[in-house]
């Protein structure tokens, strides 16, 4: 019935710095940008080398995350990765803070967190 994840919505507080840390840093491709005159709103759809997607929106006055990462609903969004010691490499040359890289106790795999322009908590997973 479900075959995969289409796409995850993400509400940011500033688009252009948003924009740019999932365009010009994590490399995502944009497939449109539409503004939304009528709500004083930008929707930005994003493109991942697998086909999902990311919806960037941006509105105004919208309130901060309650809490991190306990915060009840999504918890963050994971990314899978070939190597994830090369991607933390860019990501700190990139002035991102990572954390250090732990090995999933169930599965063996390693990963990491790291953090979006609105603290969206986000990890990298190799398997």
């Amino acid at each position: 019935m479900f075959k995969r994840i289409h796409h995850v919505a993400i509400i940011c507080s500033d688009y252009l710095v948003s924009k740019r840390f999932y365009c010009e840093v994590l490399g995502f491709k944009v497939l449109a940008e539409t503004y939304r005159e009528a709500r004083d709103s930008y929707k930005l759809d994003l493109e991942l080398p697998d086909g999902s997607q990311i919806e960037l929106f941006s509105f105004p006055d919208t309130p901060e995350r309650p809490s991190y990462p306990e915060a009840q609903g999504l918890r963050h969004l994971a990314f899978h990765v070939d190597n994830i010691e090369r991607v933390v490499d860019y990501l700190v040359g990139k002035g991102i803070d990572v954390e250090p890289i732990r090995t999933d106790e169930l599965t063996g795999k390693t990963f990491t967190f790291f953090a979006d322009p609105d603290g969206l908590p986000l990890e990298i997973y190799q398997s």
